[in-house]
């Protein structure tokens, strides 16, 4: 059995040139059983600290009675402006990777029934982020982070999300969008009143109306989907899918047999477009039989 958990909210490292690989991703791609995973963080071209936070932990077990691979990934985006964003974010990811943990994963090792009265597995990742918010609120009070969170199982991904974070599936049929924005822009694009073409340039697109650290009990977006052969989950913050175009990022996902390698030019080419905001990606797959 193996575990790998990785948490990044770093300082500056060297000056790295636009669309070149980040520092932070030079690792090779994880696996458990099936499931690779690759993931990169970057501080951007403009910014002076990163903000953003991975946690990834992984684990697979070979045996009697062997419970399927678990993957739990995380990704927080401290909210730029609001007091010690790399602090919160970092927060945020622990606290709900130990309330998954303990609810899910050890409860799997301790081979207990998940029977009816129990919560579901999206009702945990719904606790799990109310408690990361409680904890951030009376911990770094006026602190901010979107909090985006996938909890695979075998081939079945658990997703959670407040904020502006996005989880996406990706193959050779497209790509969707499996989470939405809590923006006031995108807001804005469902009750009609702005084009998502106006929306892309609006000067208020980064303020949420939603996001961790806010007190009060959050309204948690869940999700359920089956991650099949071929297809890739993809995580990311807004400095990837706002500075790299969709049919780019569907391009370099789809023509990259590396999932690390993936994600290292995902990272590369929103620099290359301006990094104006520290850029994070993770990237999970089954791969074909």
């Amino acid at each position: 059995m193996g575990f790998l958990q990785k948490l990044f909210g770093k300082k500056r490292p060297a000056a790295v040139e636009p669309g070149a690989a980040p520092p932070t991703a030079a690792v090779e791609p994880l696996v458990a059983g099936r499931m690779q995973v690759g993931w990169s963080t970057d501080i951007g071209q403009q910014r002076s600290l990163n903000e953003d936070a991975i946690l990834i932990v992984q684990a697979d077990h070979q045996g009697d009675q062997s419970p399927v691979p678990f993957g739990l990934f995380i990704l927080a985006d401290g909210m730029g402006g609001h007091k010690s964003g790399e602090v919160v974010s970092a927060l945020a990811a622990r606290t709900l990777a130990r309330y998954a943990i303990q609810k899910v994963y050890l409860a799997m090792l301790a081979n207990t029934e998940h029977g009816a009265g129990q919560p579901s597995l999206t009702e945990v990742l719904s606790e799990g982020v109310n408690l990361a918010n409680a904890t951030v609120a009376a911990t770094v009070p006026g602190g901010g982070t979107t909090l985006l969170c996938a909890l695979v199982l075998g081939s079945q991904a658990y997703i959670s999300n407040v904020g502006d974070s996005r989880a996406y599936i990706i193959s050779s049929a497209g790509i969707e969008q499996v989470t939405r924005d809590h923006s006031l822009v995108d807001r804005l694009v469902e009750l009609g009143q702005l084009t998502p073409e106006e929306a892309a340039h609006h000067p208020q697109k980064n303020v949420l109306y939603r996001a961790v650290g806010q007190g009060g009990r959050l309204e948690v977006d869940t999700f359920v989907r089956t991650i099949a052969p071929g297809q890739r989950l993809l995580l990311c913050s807004d400095g990837l899918w706002g500075m790299v175009e969709q049919d780019e990022i569907i391009s370099i996902v789809n023509e990259t047999p590396s999932v690390q390698t993936a994600c290292n030019t995902l990272v590369a080419a929103a620099n290359r477009a301006g990094g104006r905001d520290n850029i994070s990606a993770i990237l999970v797959e089954y791969p074909p039989v």
